[in-house]
């Protein structure tokens, strides 16, 4: 069995004033799992709490990216307690949605719902905004968001995405902003 910081290895760390982005571990599973079981969390994202089984294939997807795209998704910590607090990242994931992103990496973000409304989300995403604008050059990024997240949608304003249309992805309207 690989040791927890093995699956870590070629993620870059990103820090800002309070935050750390780091890529994930197996330490982090039970935390990940806890976050996406609650229904306020996923509201938006899938619209129903996702089991621990779901979560691992997700926690597996952000390591594949990772090393096979050379993006994915980091574990966001707190820089002054080293906690688990939510994961930001950038994602292919082949969505079957009308109109396609196509290749263009998706960026996407979850806090734990005690870490809402505190300005870590911001943070974080503008920190992965400018790895991405190092990392993907001129290049256009995009992000999905569910019409009445309204949390999400500042967030994604205040870090430069704009509204392009609505999508549909699994029936559901959605709304397209790209940077």
């Amino acid at each position: 069995m690989p040791s927890p910081s093995h699956l870590a290895a070629n993620v870059p760390i990103i820090e800002t004033e309070r935050l750390k982005l780091r890529g994930h571990c197996l330490a982090d599973f039970a935390a990940s799992a806890a976050m996406w079981a609650d229904a306020e969390v996923t509201r938006h994202i899938g619209r129903r709490p996702q089991t621990a089984e779901e979560t691992w294939s997700r926690l597996l997807r952000y390591v594949g990216h990772w090393a096979v795209l050379g993006f994915g998704y980091w574990v966001v910590e707190l820089k002054s307690t080293a906690s688990f607090i939510g994961e930001i990242g950038f994602a292919d994931y082949k969505r079957d949605m009308q109109p396609p992103l196509n290749d263009t990496p998706e960026i996407g973000w979850v806090l734990a719902t005690q870490f809402h409304g505190k300005g870590y989300a911001t943070e974080g995403v503008r920190a992965a905004v400018a790895w991405a604008d190092r990392h993907f050059g001129a290049g256009q990024t995009a992000c999905i968001i569910d019409p009445d997240n309204l949390a999400s949608i500042r967030v994604a304003e205040k870090c430069g995405y704009r509204k392009s249309q609505v999508a549909t992805y699994k029936g559901h309207p959605t709304s397209l902003f790209v940077r």
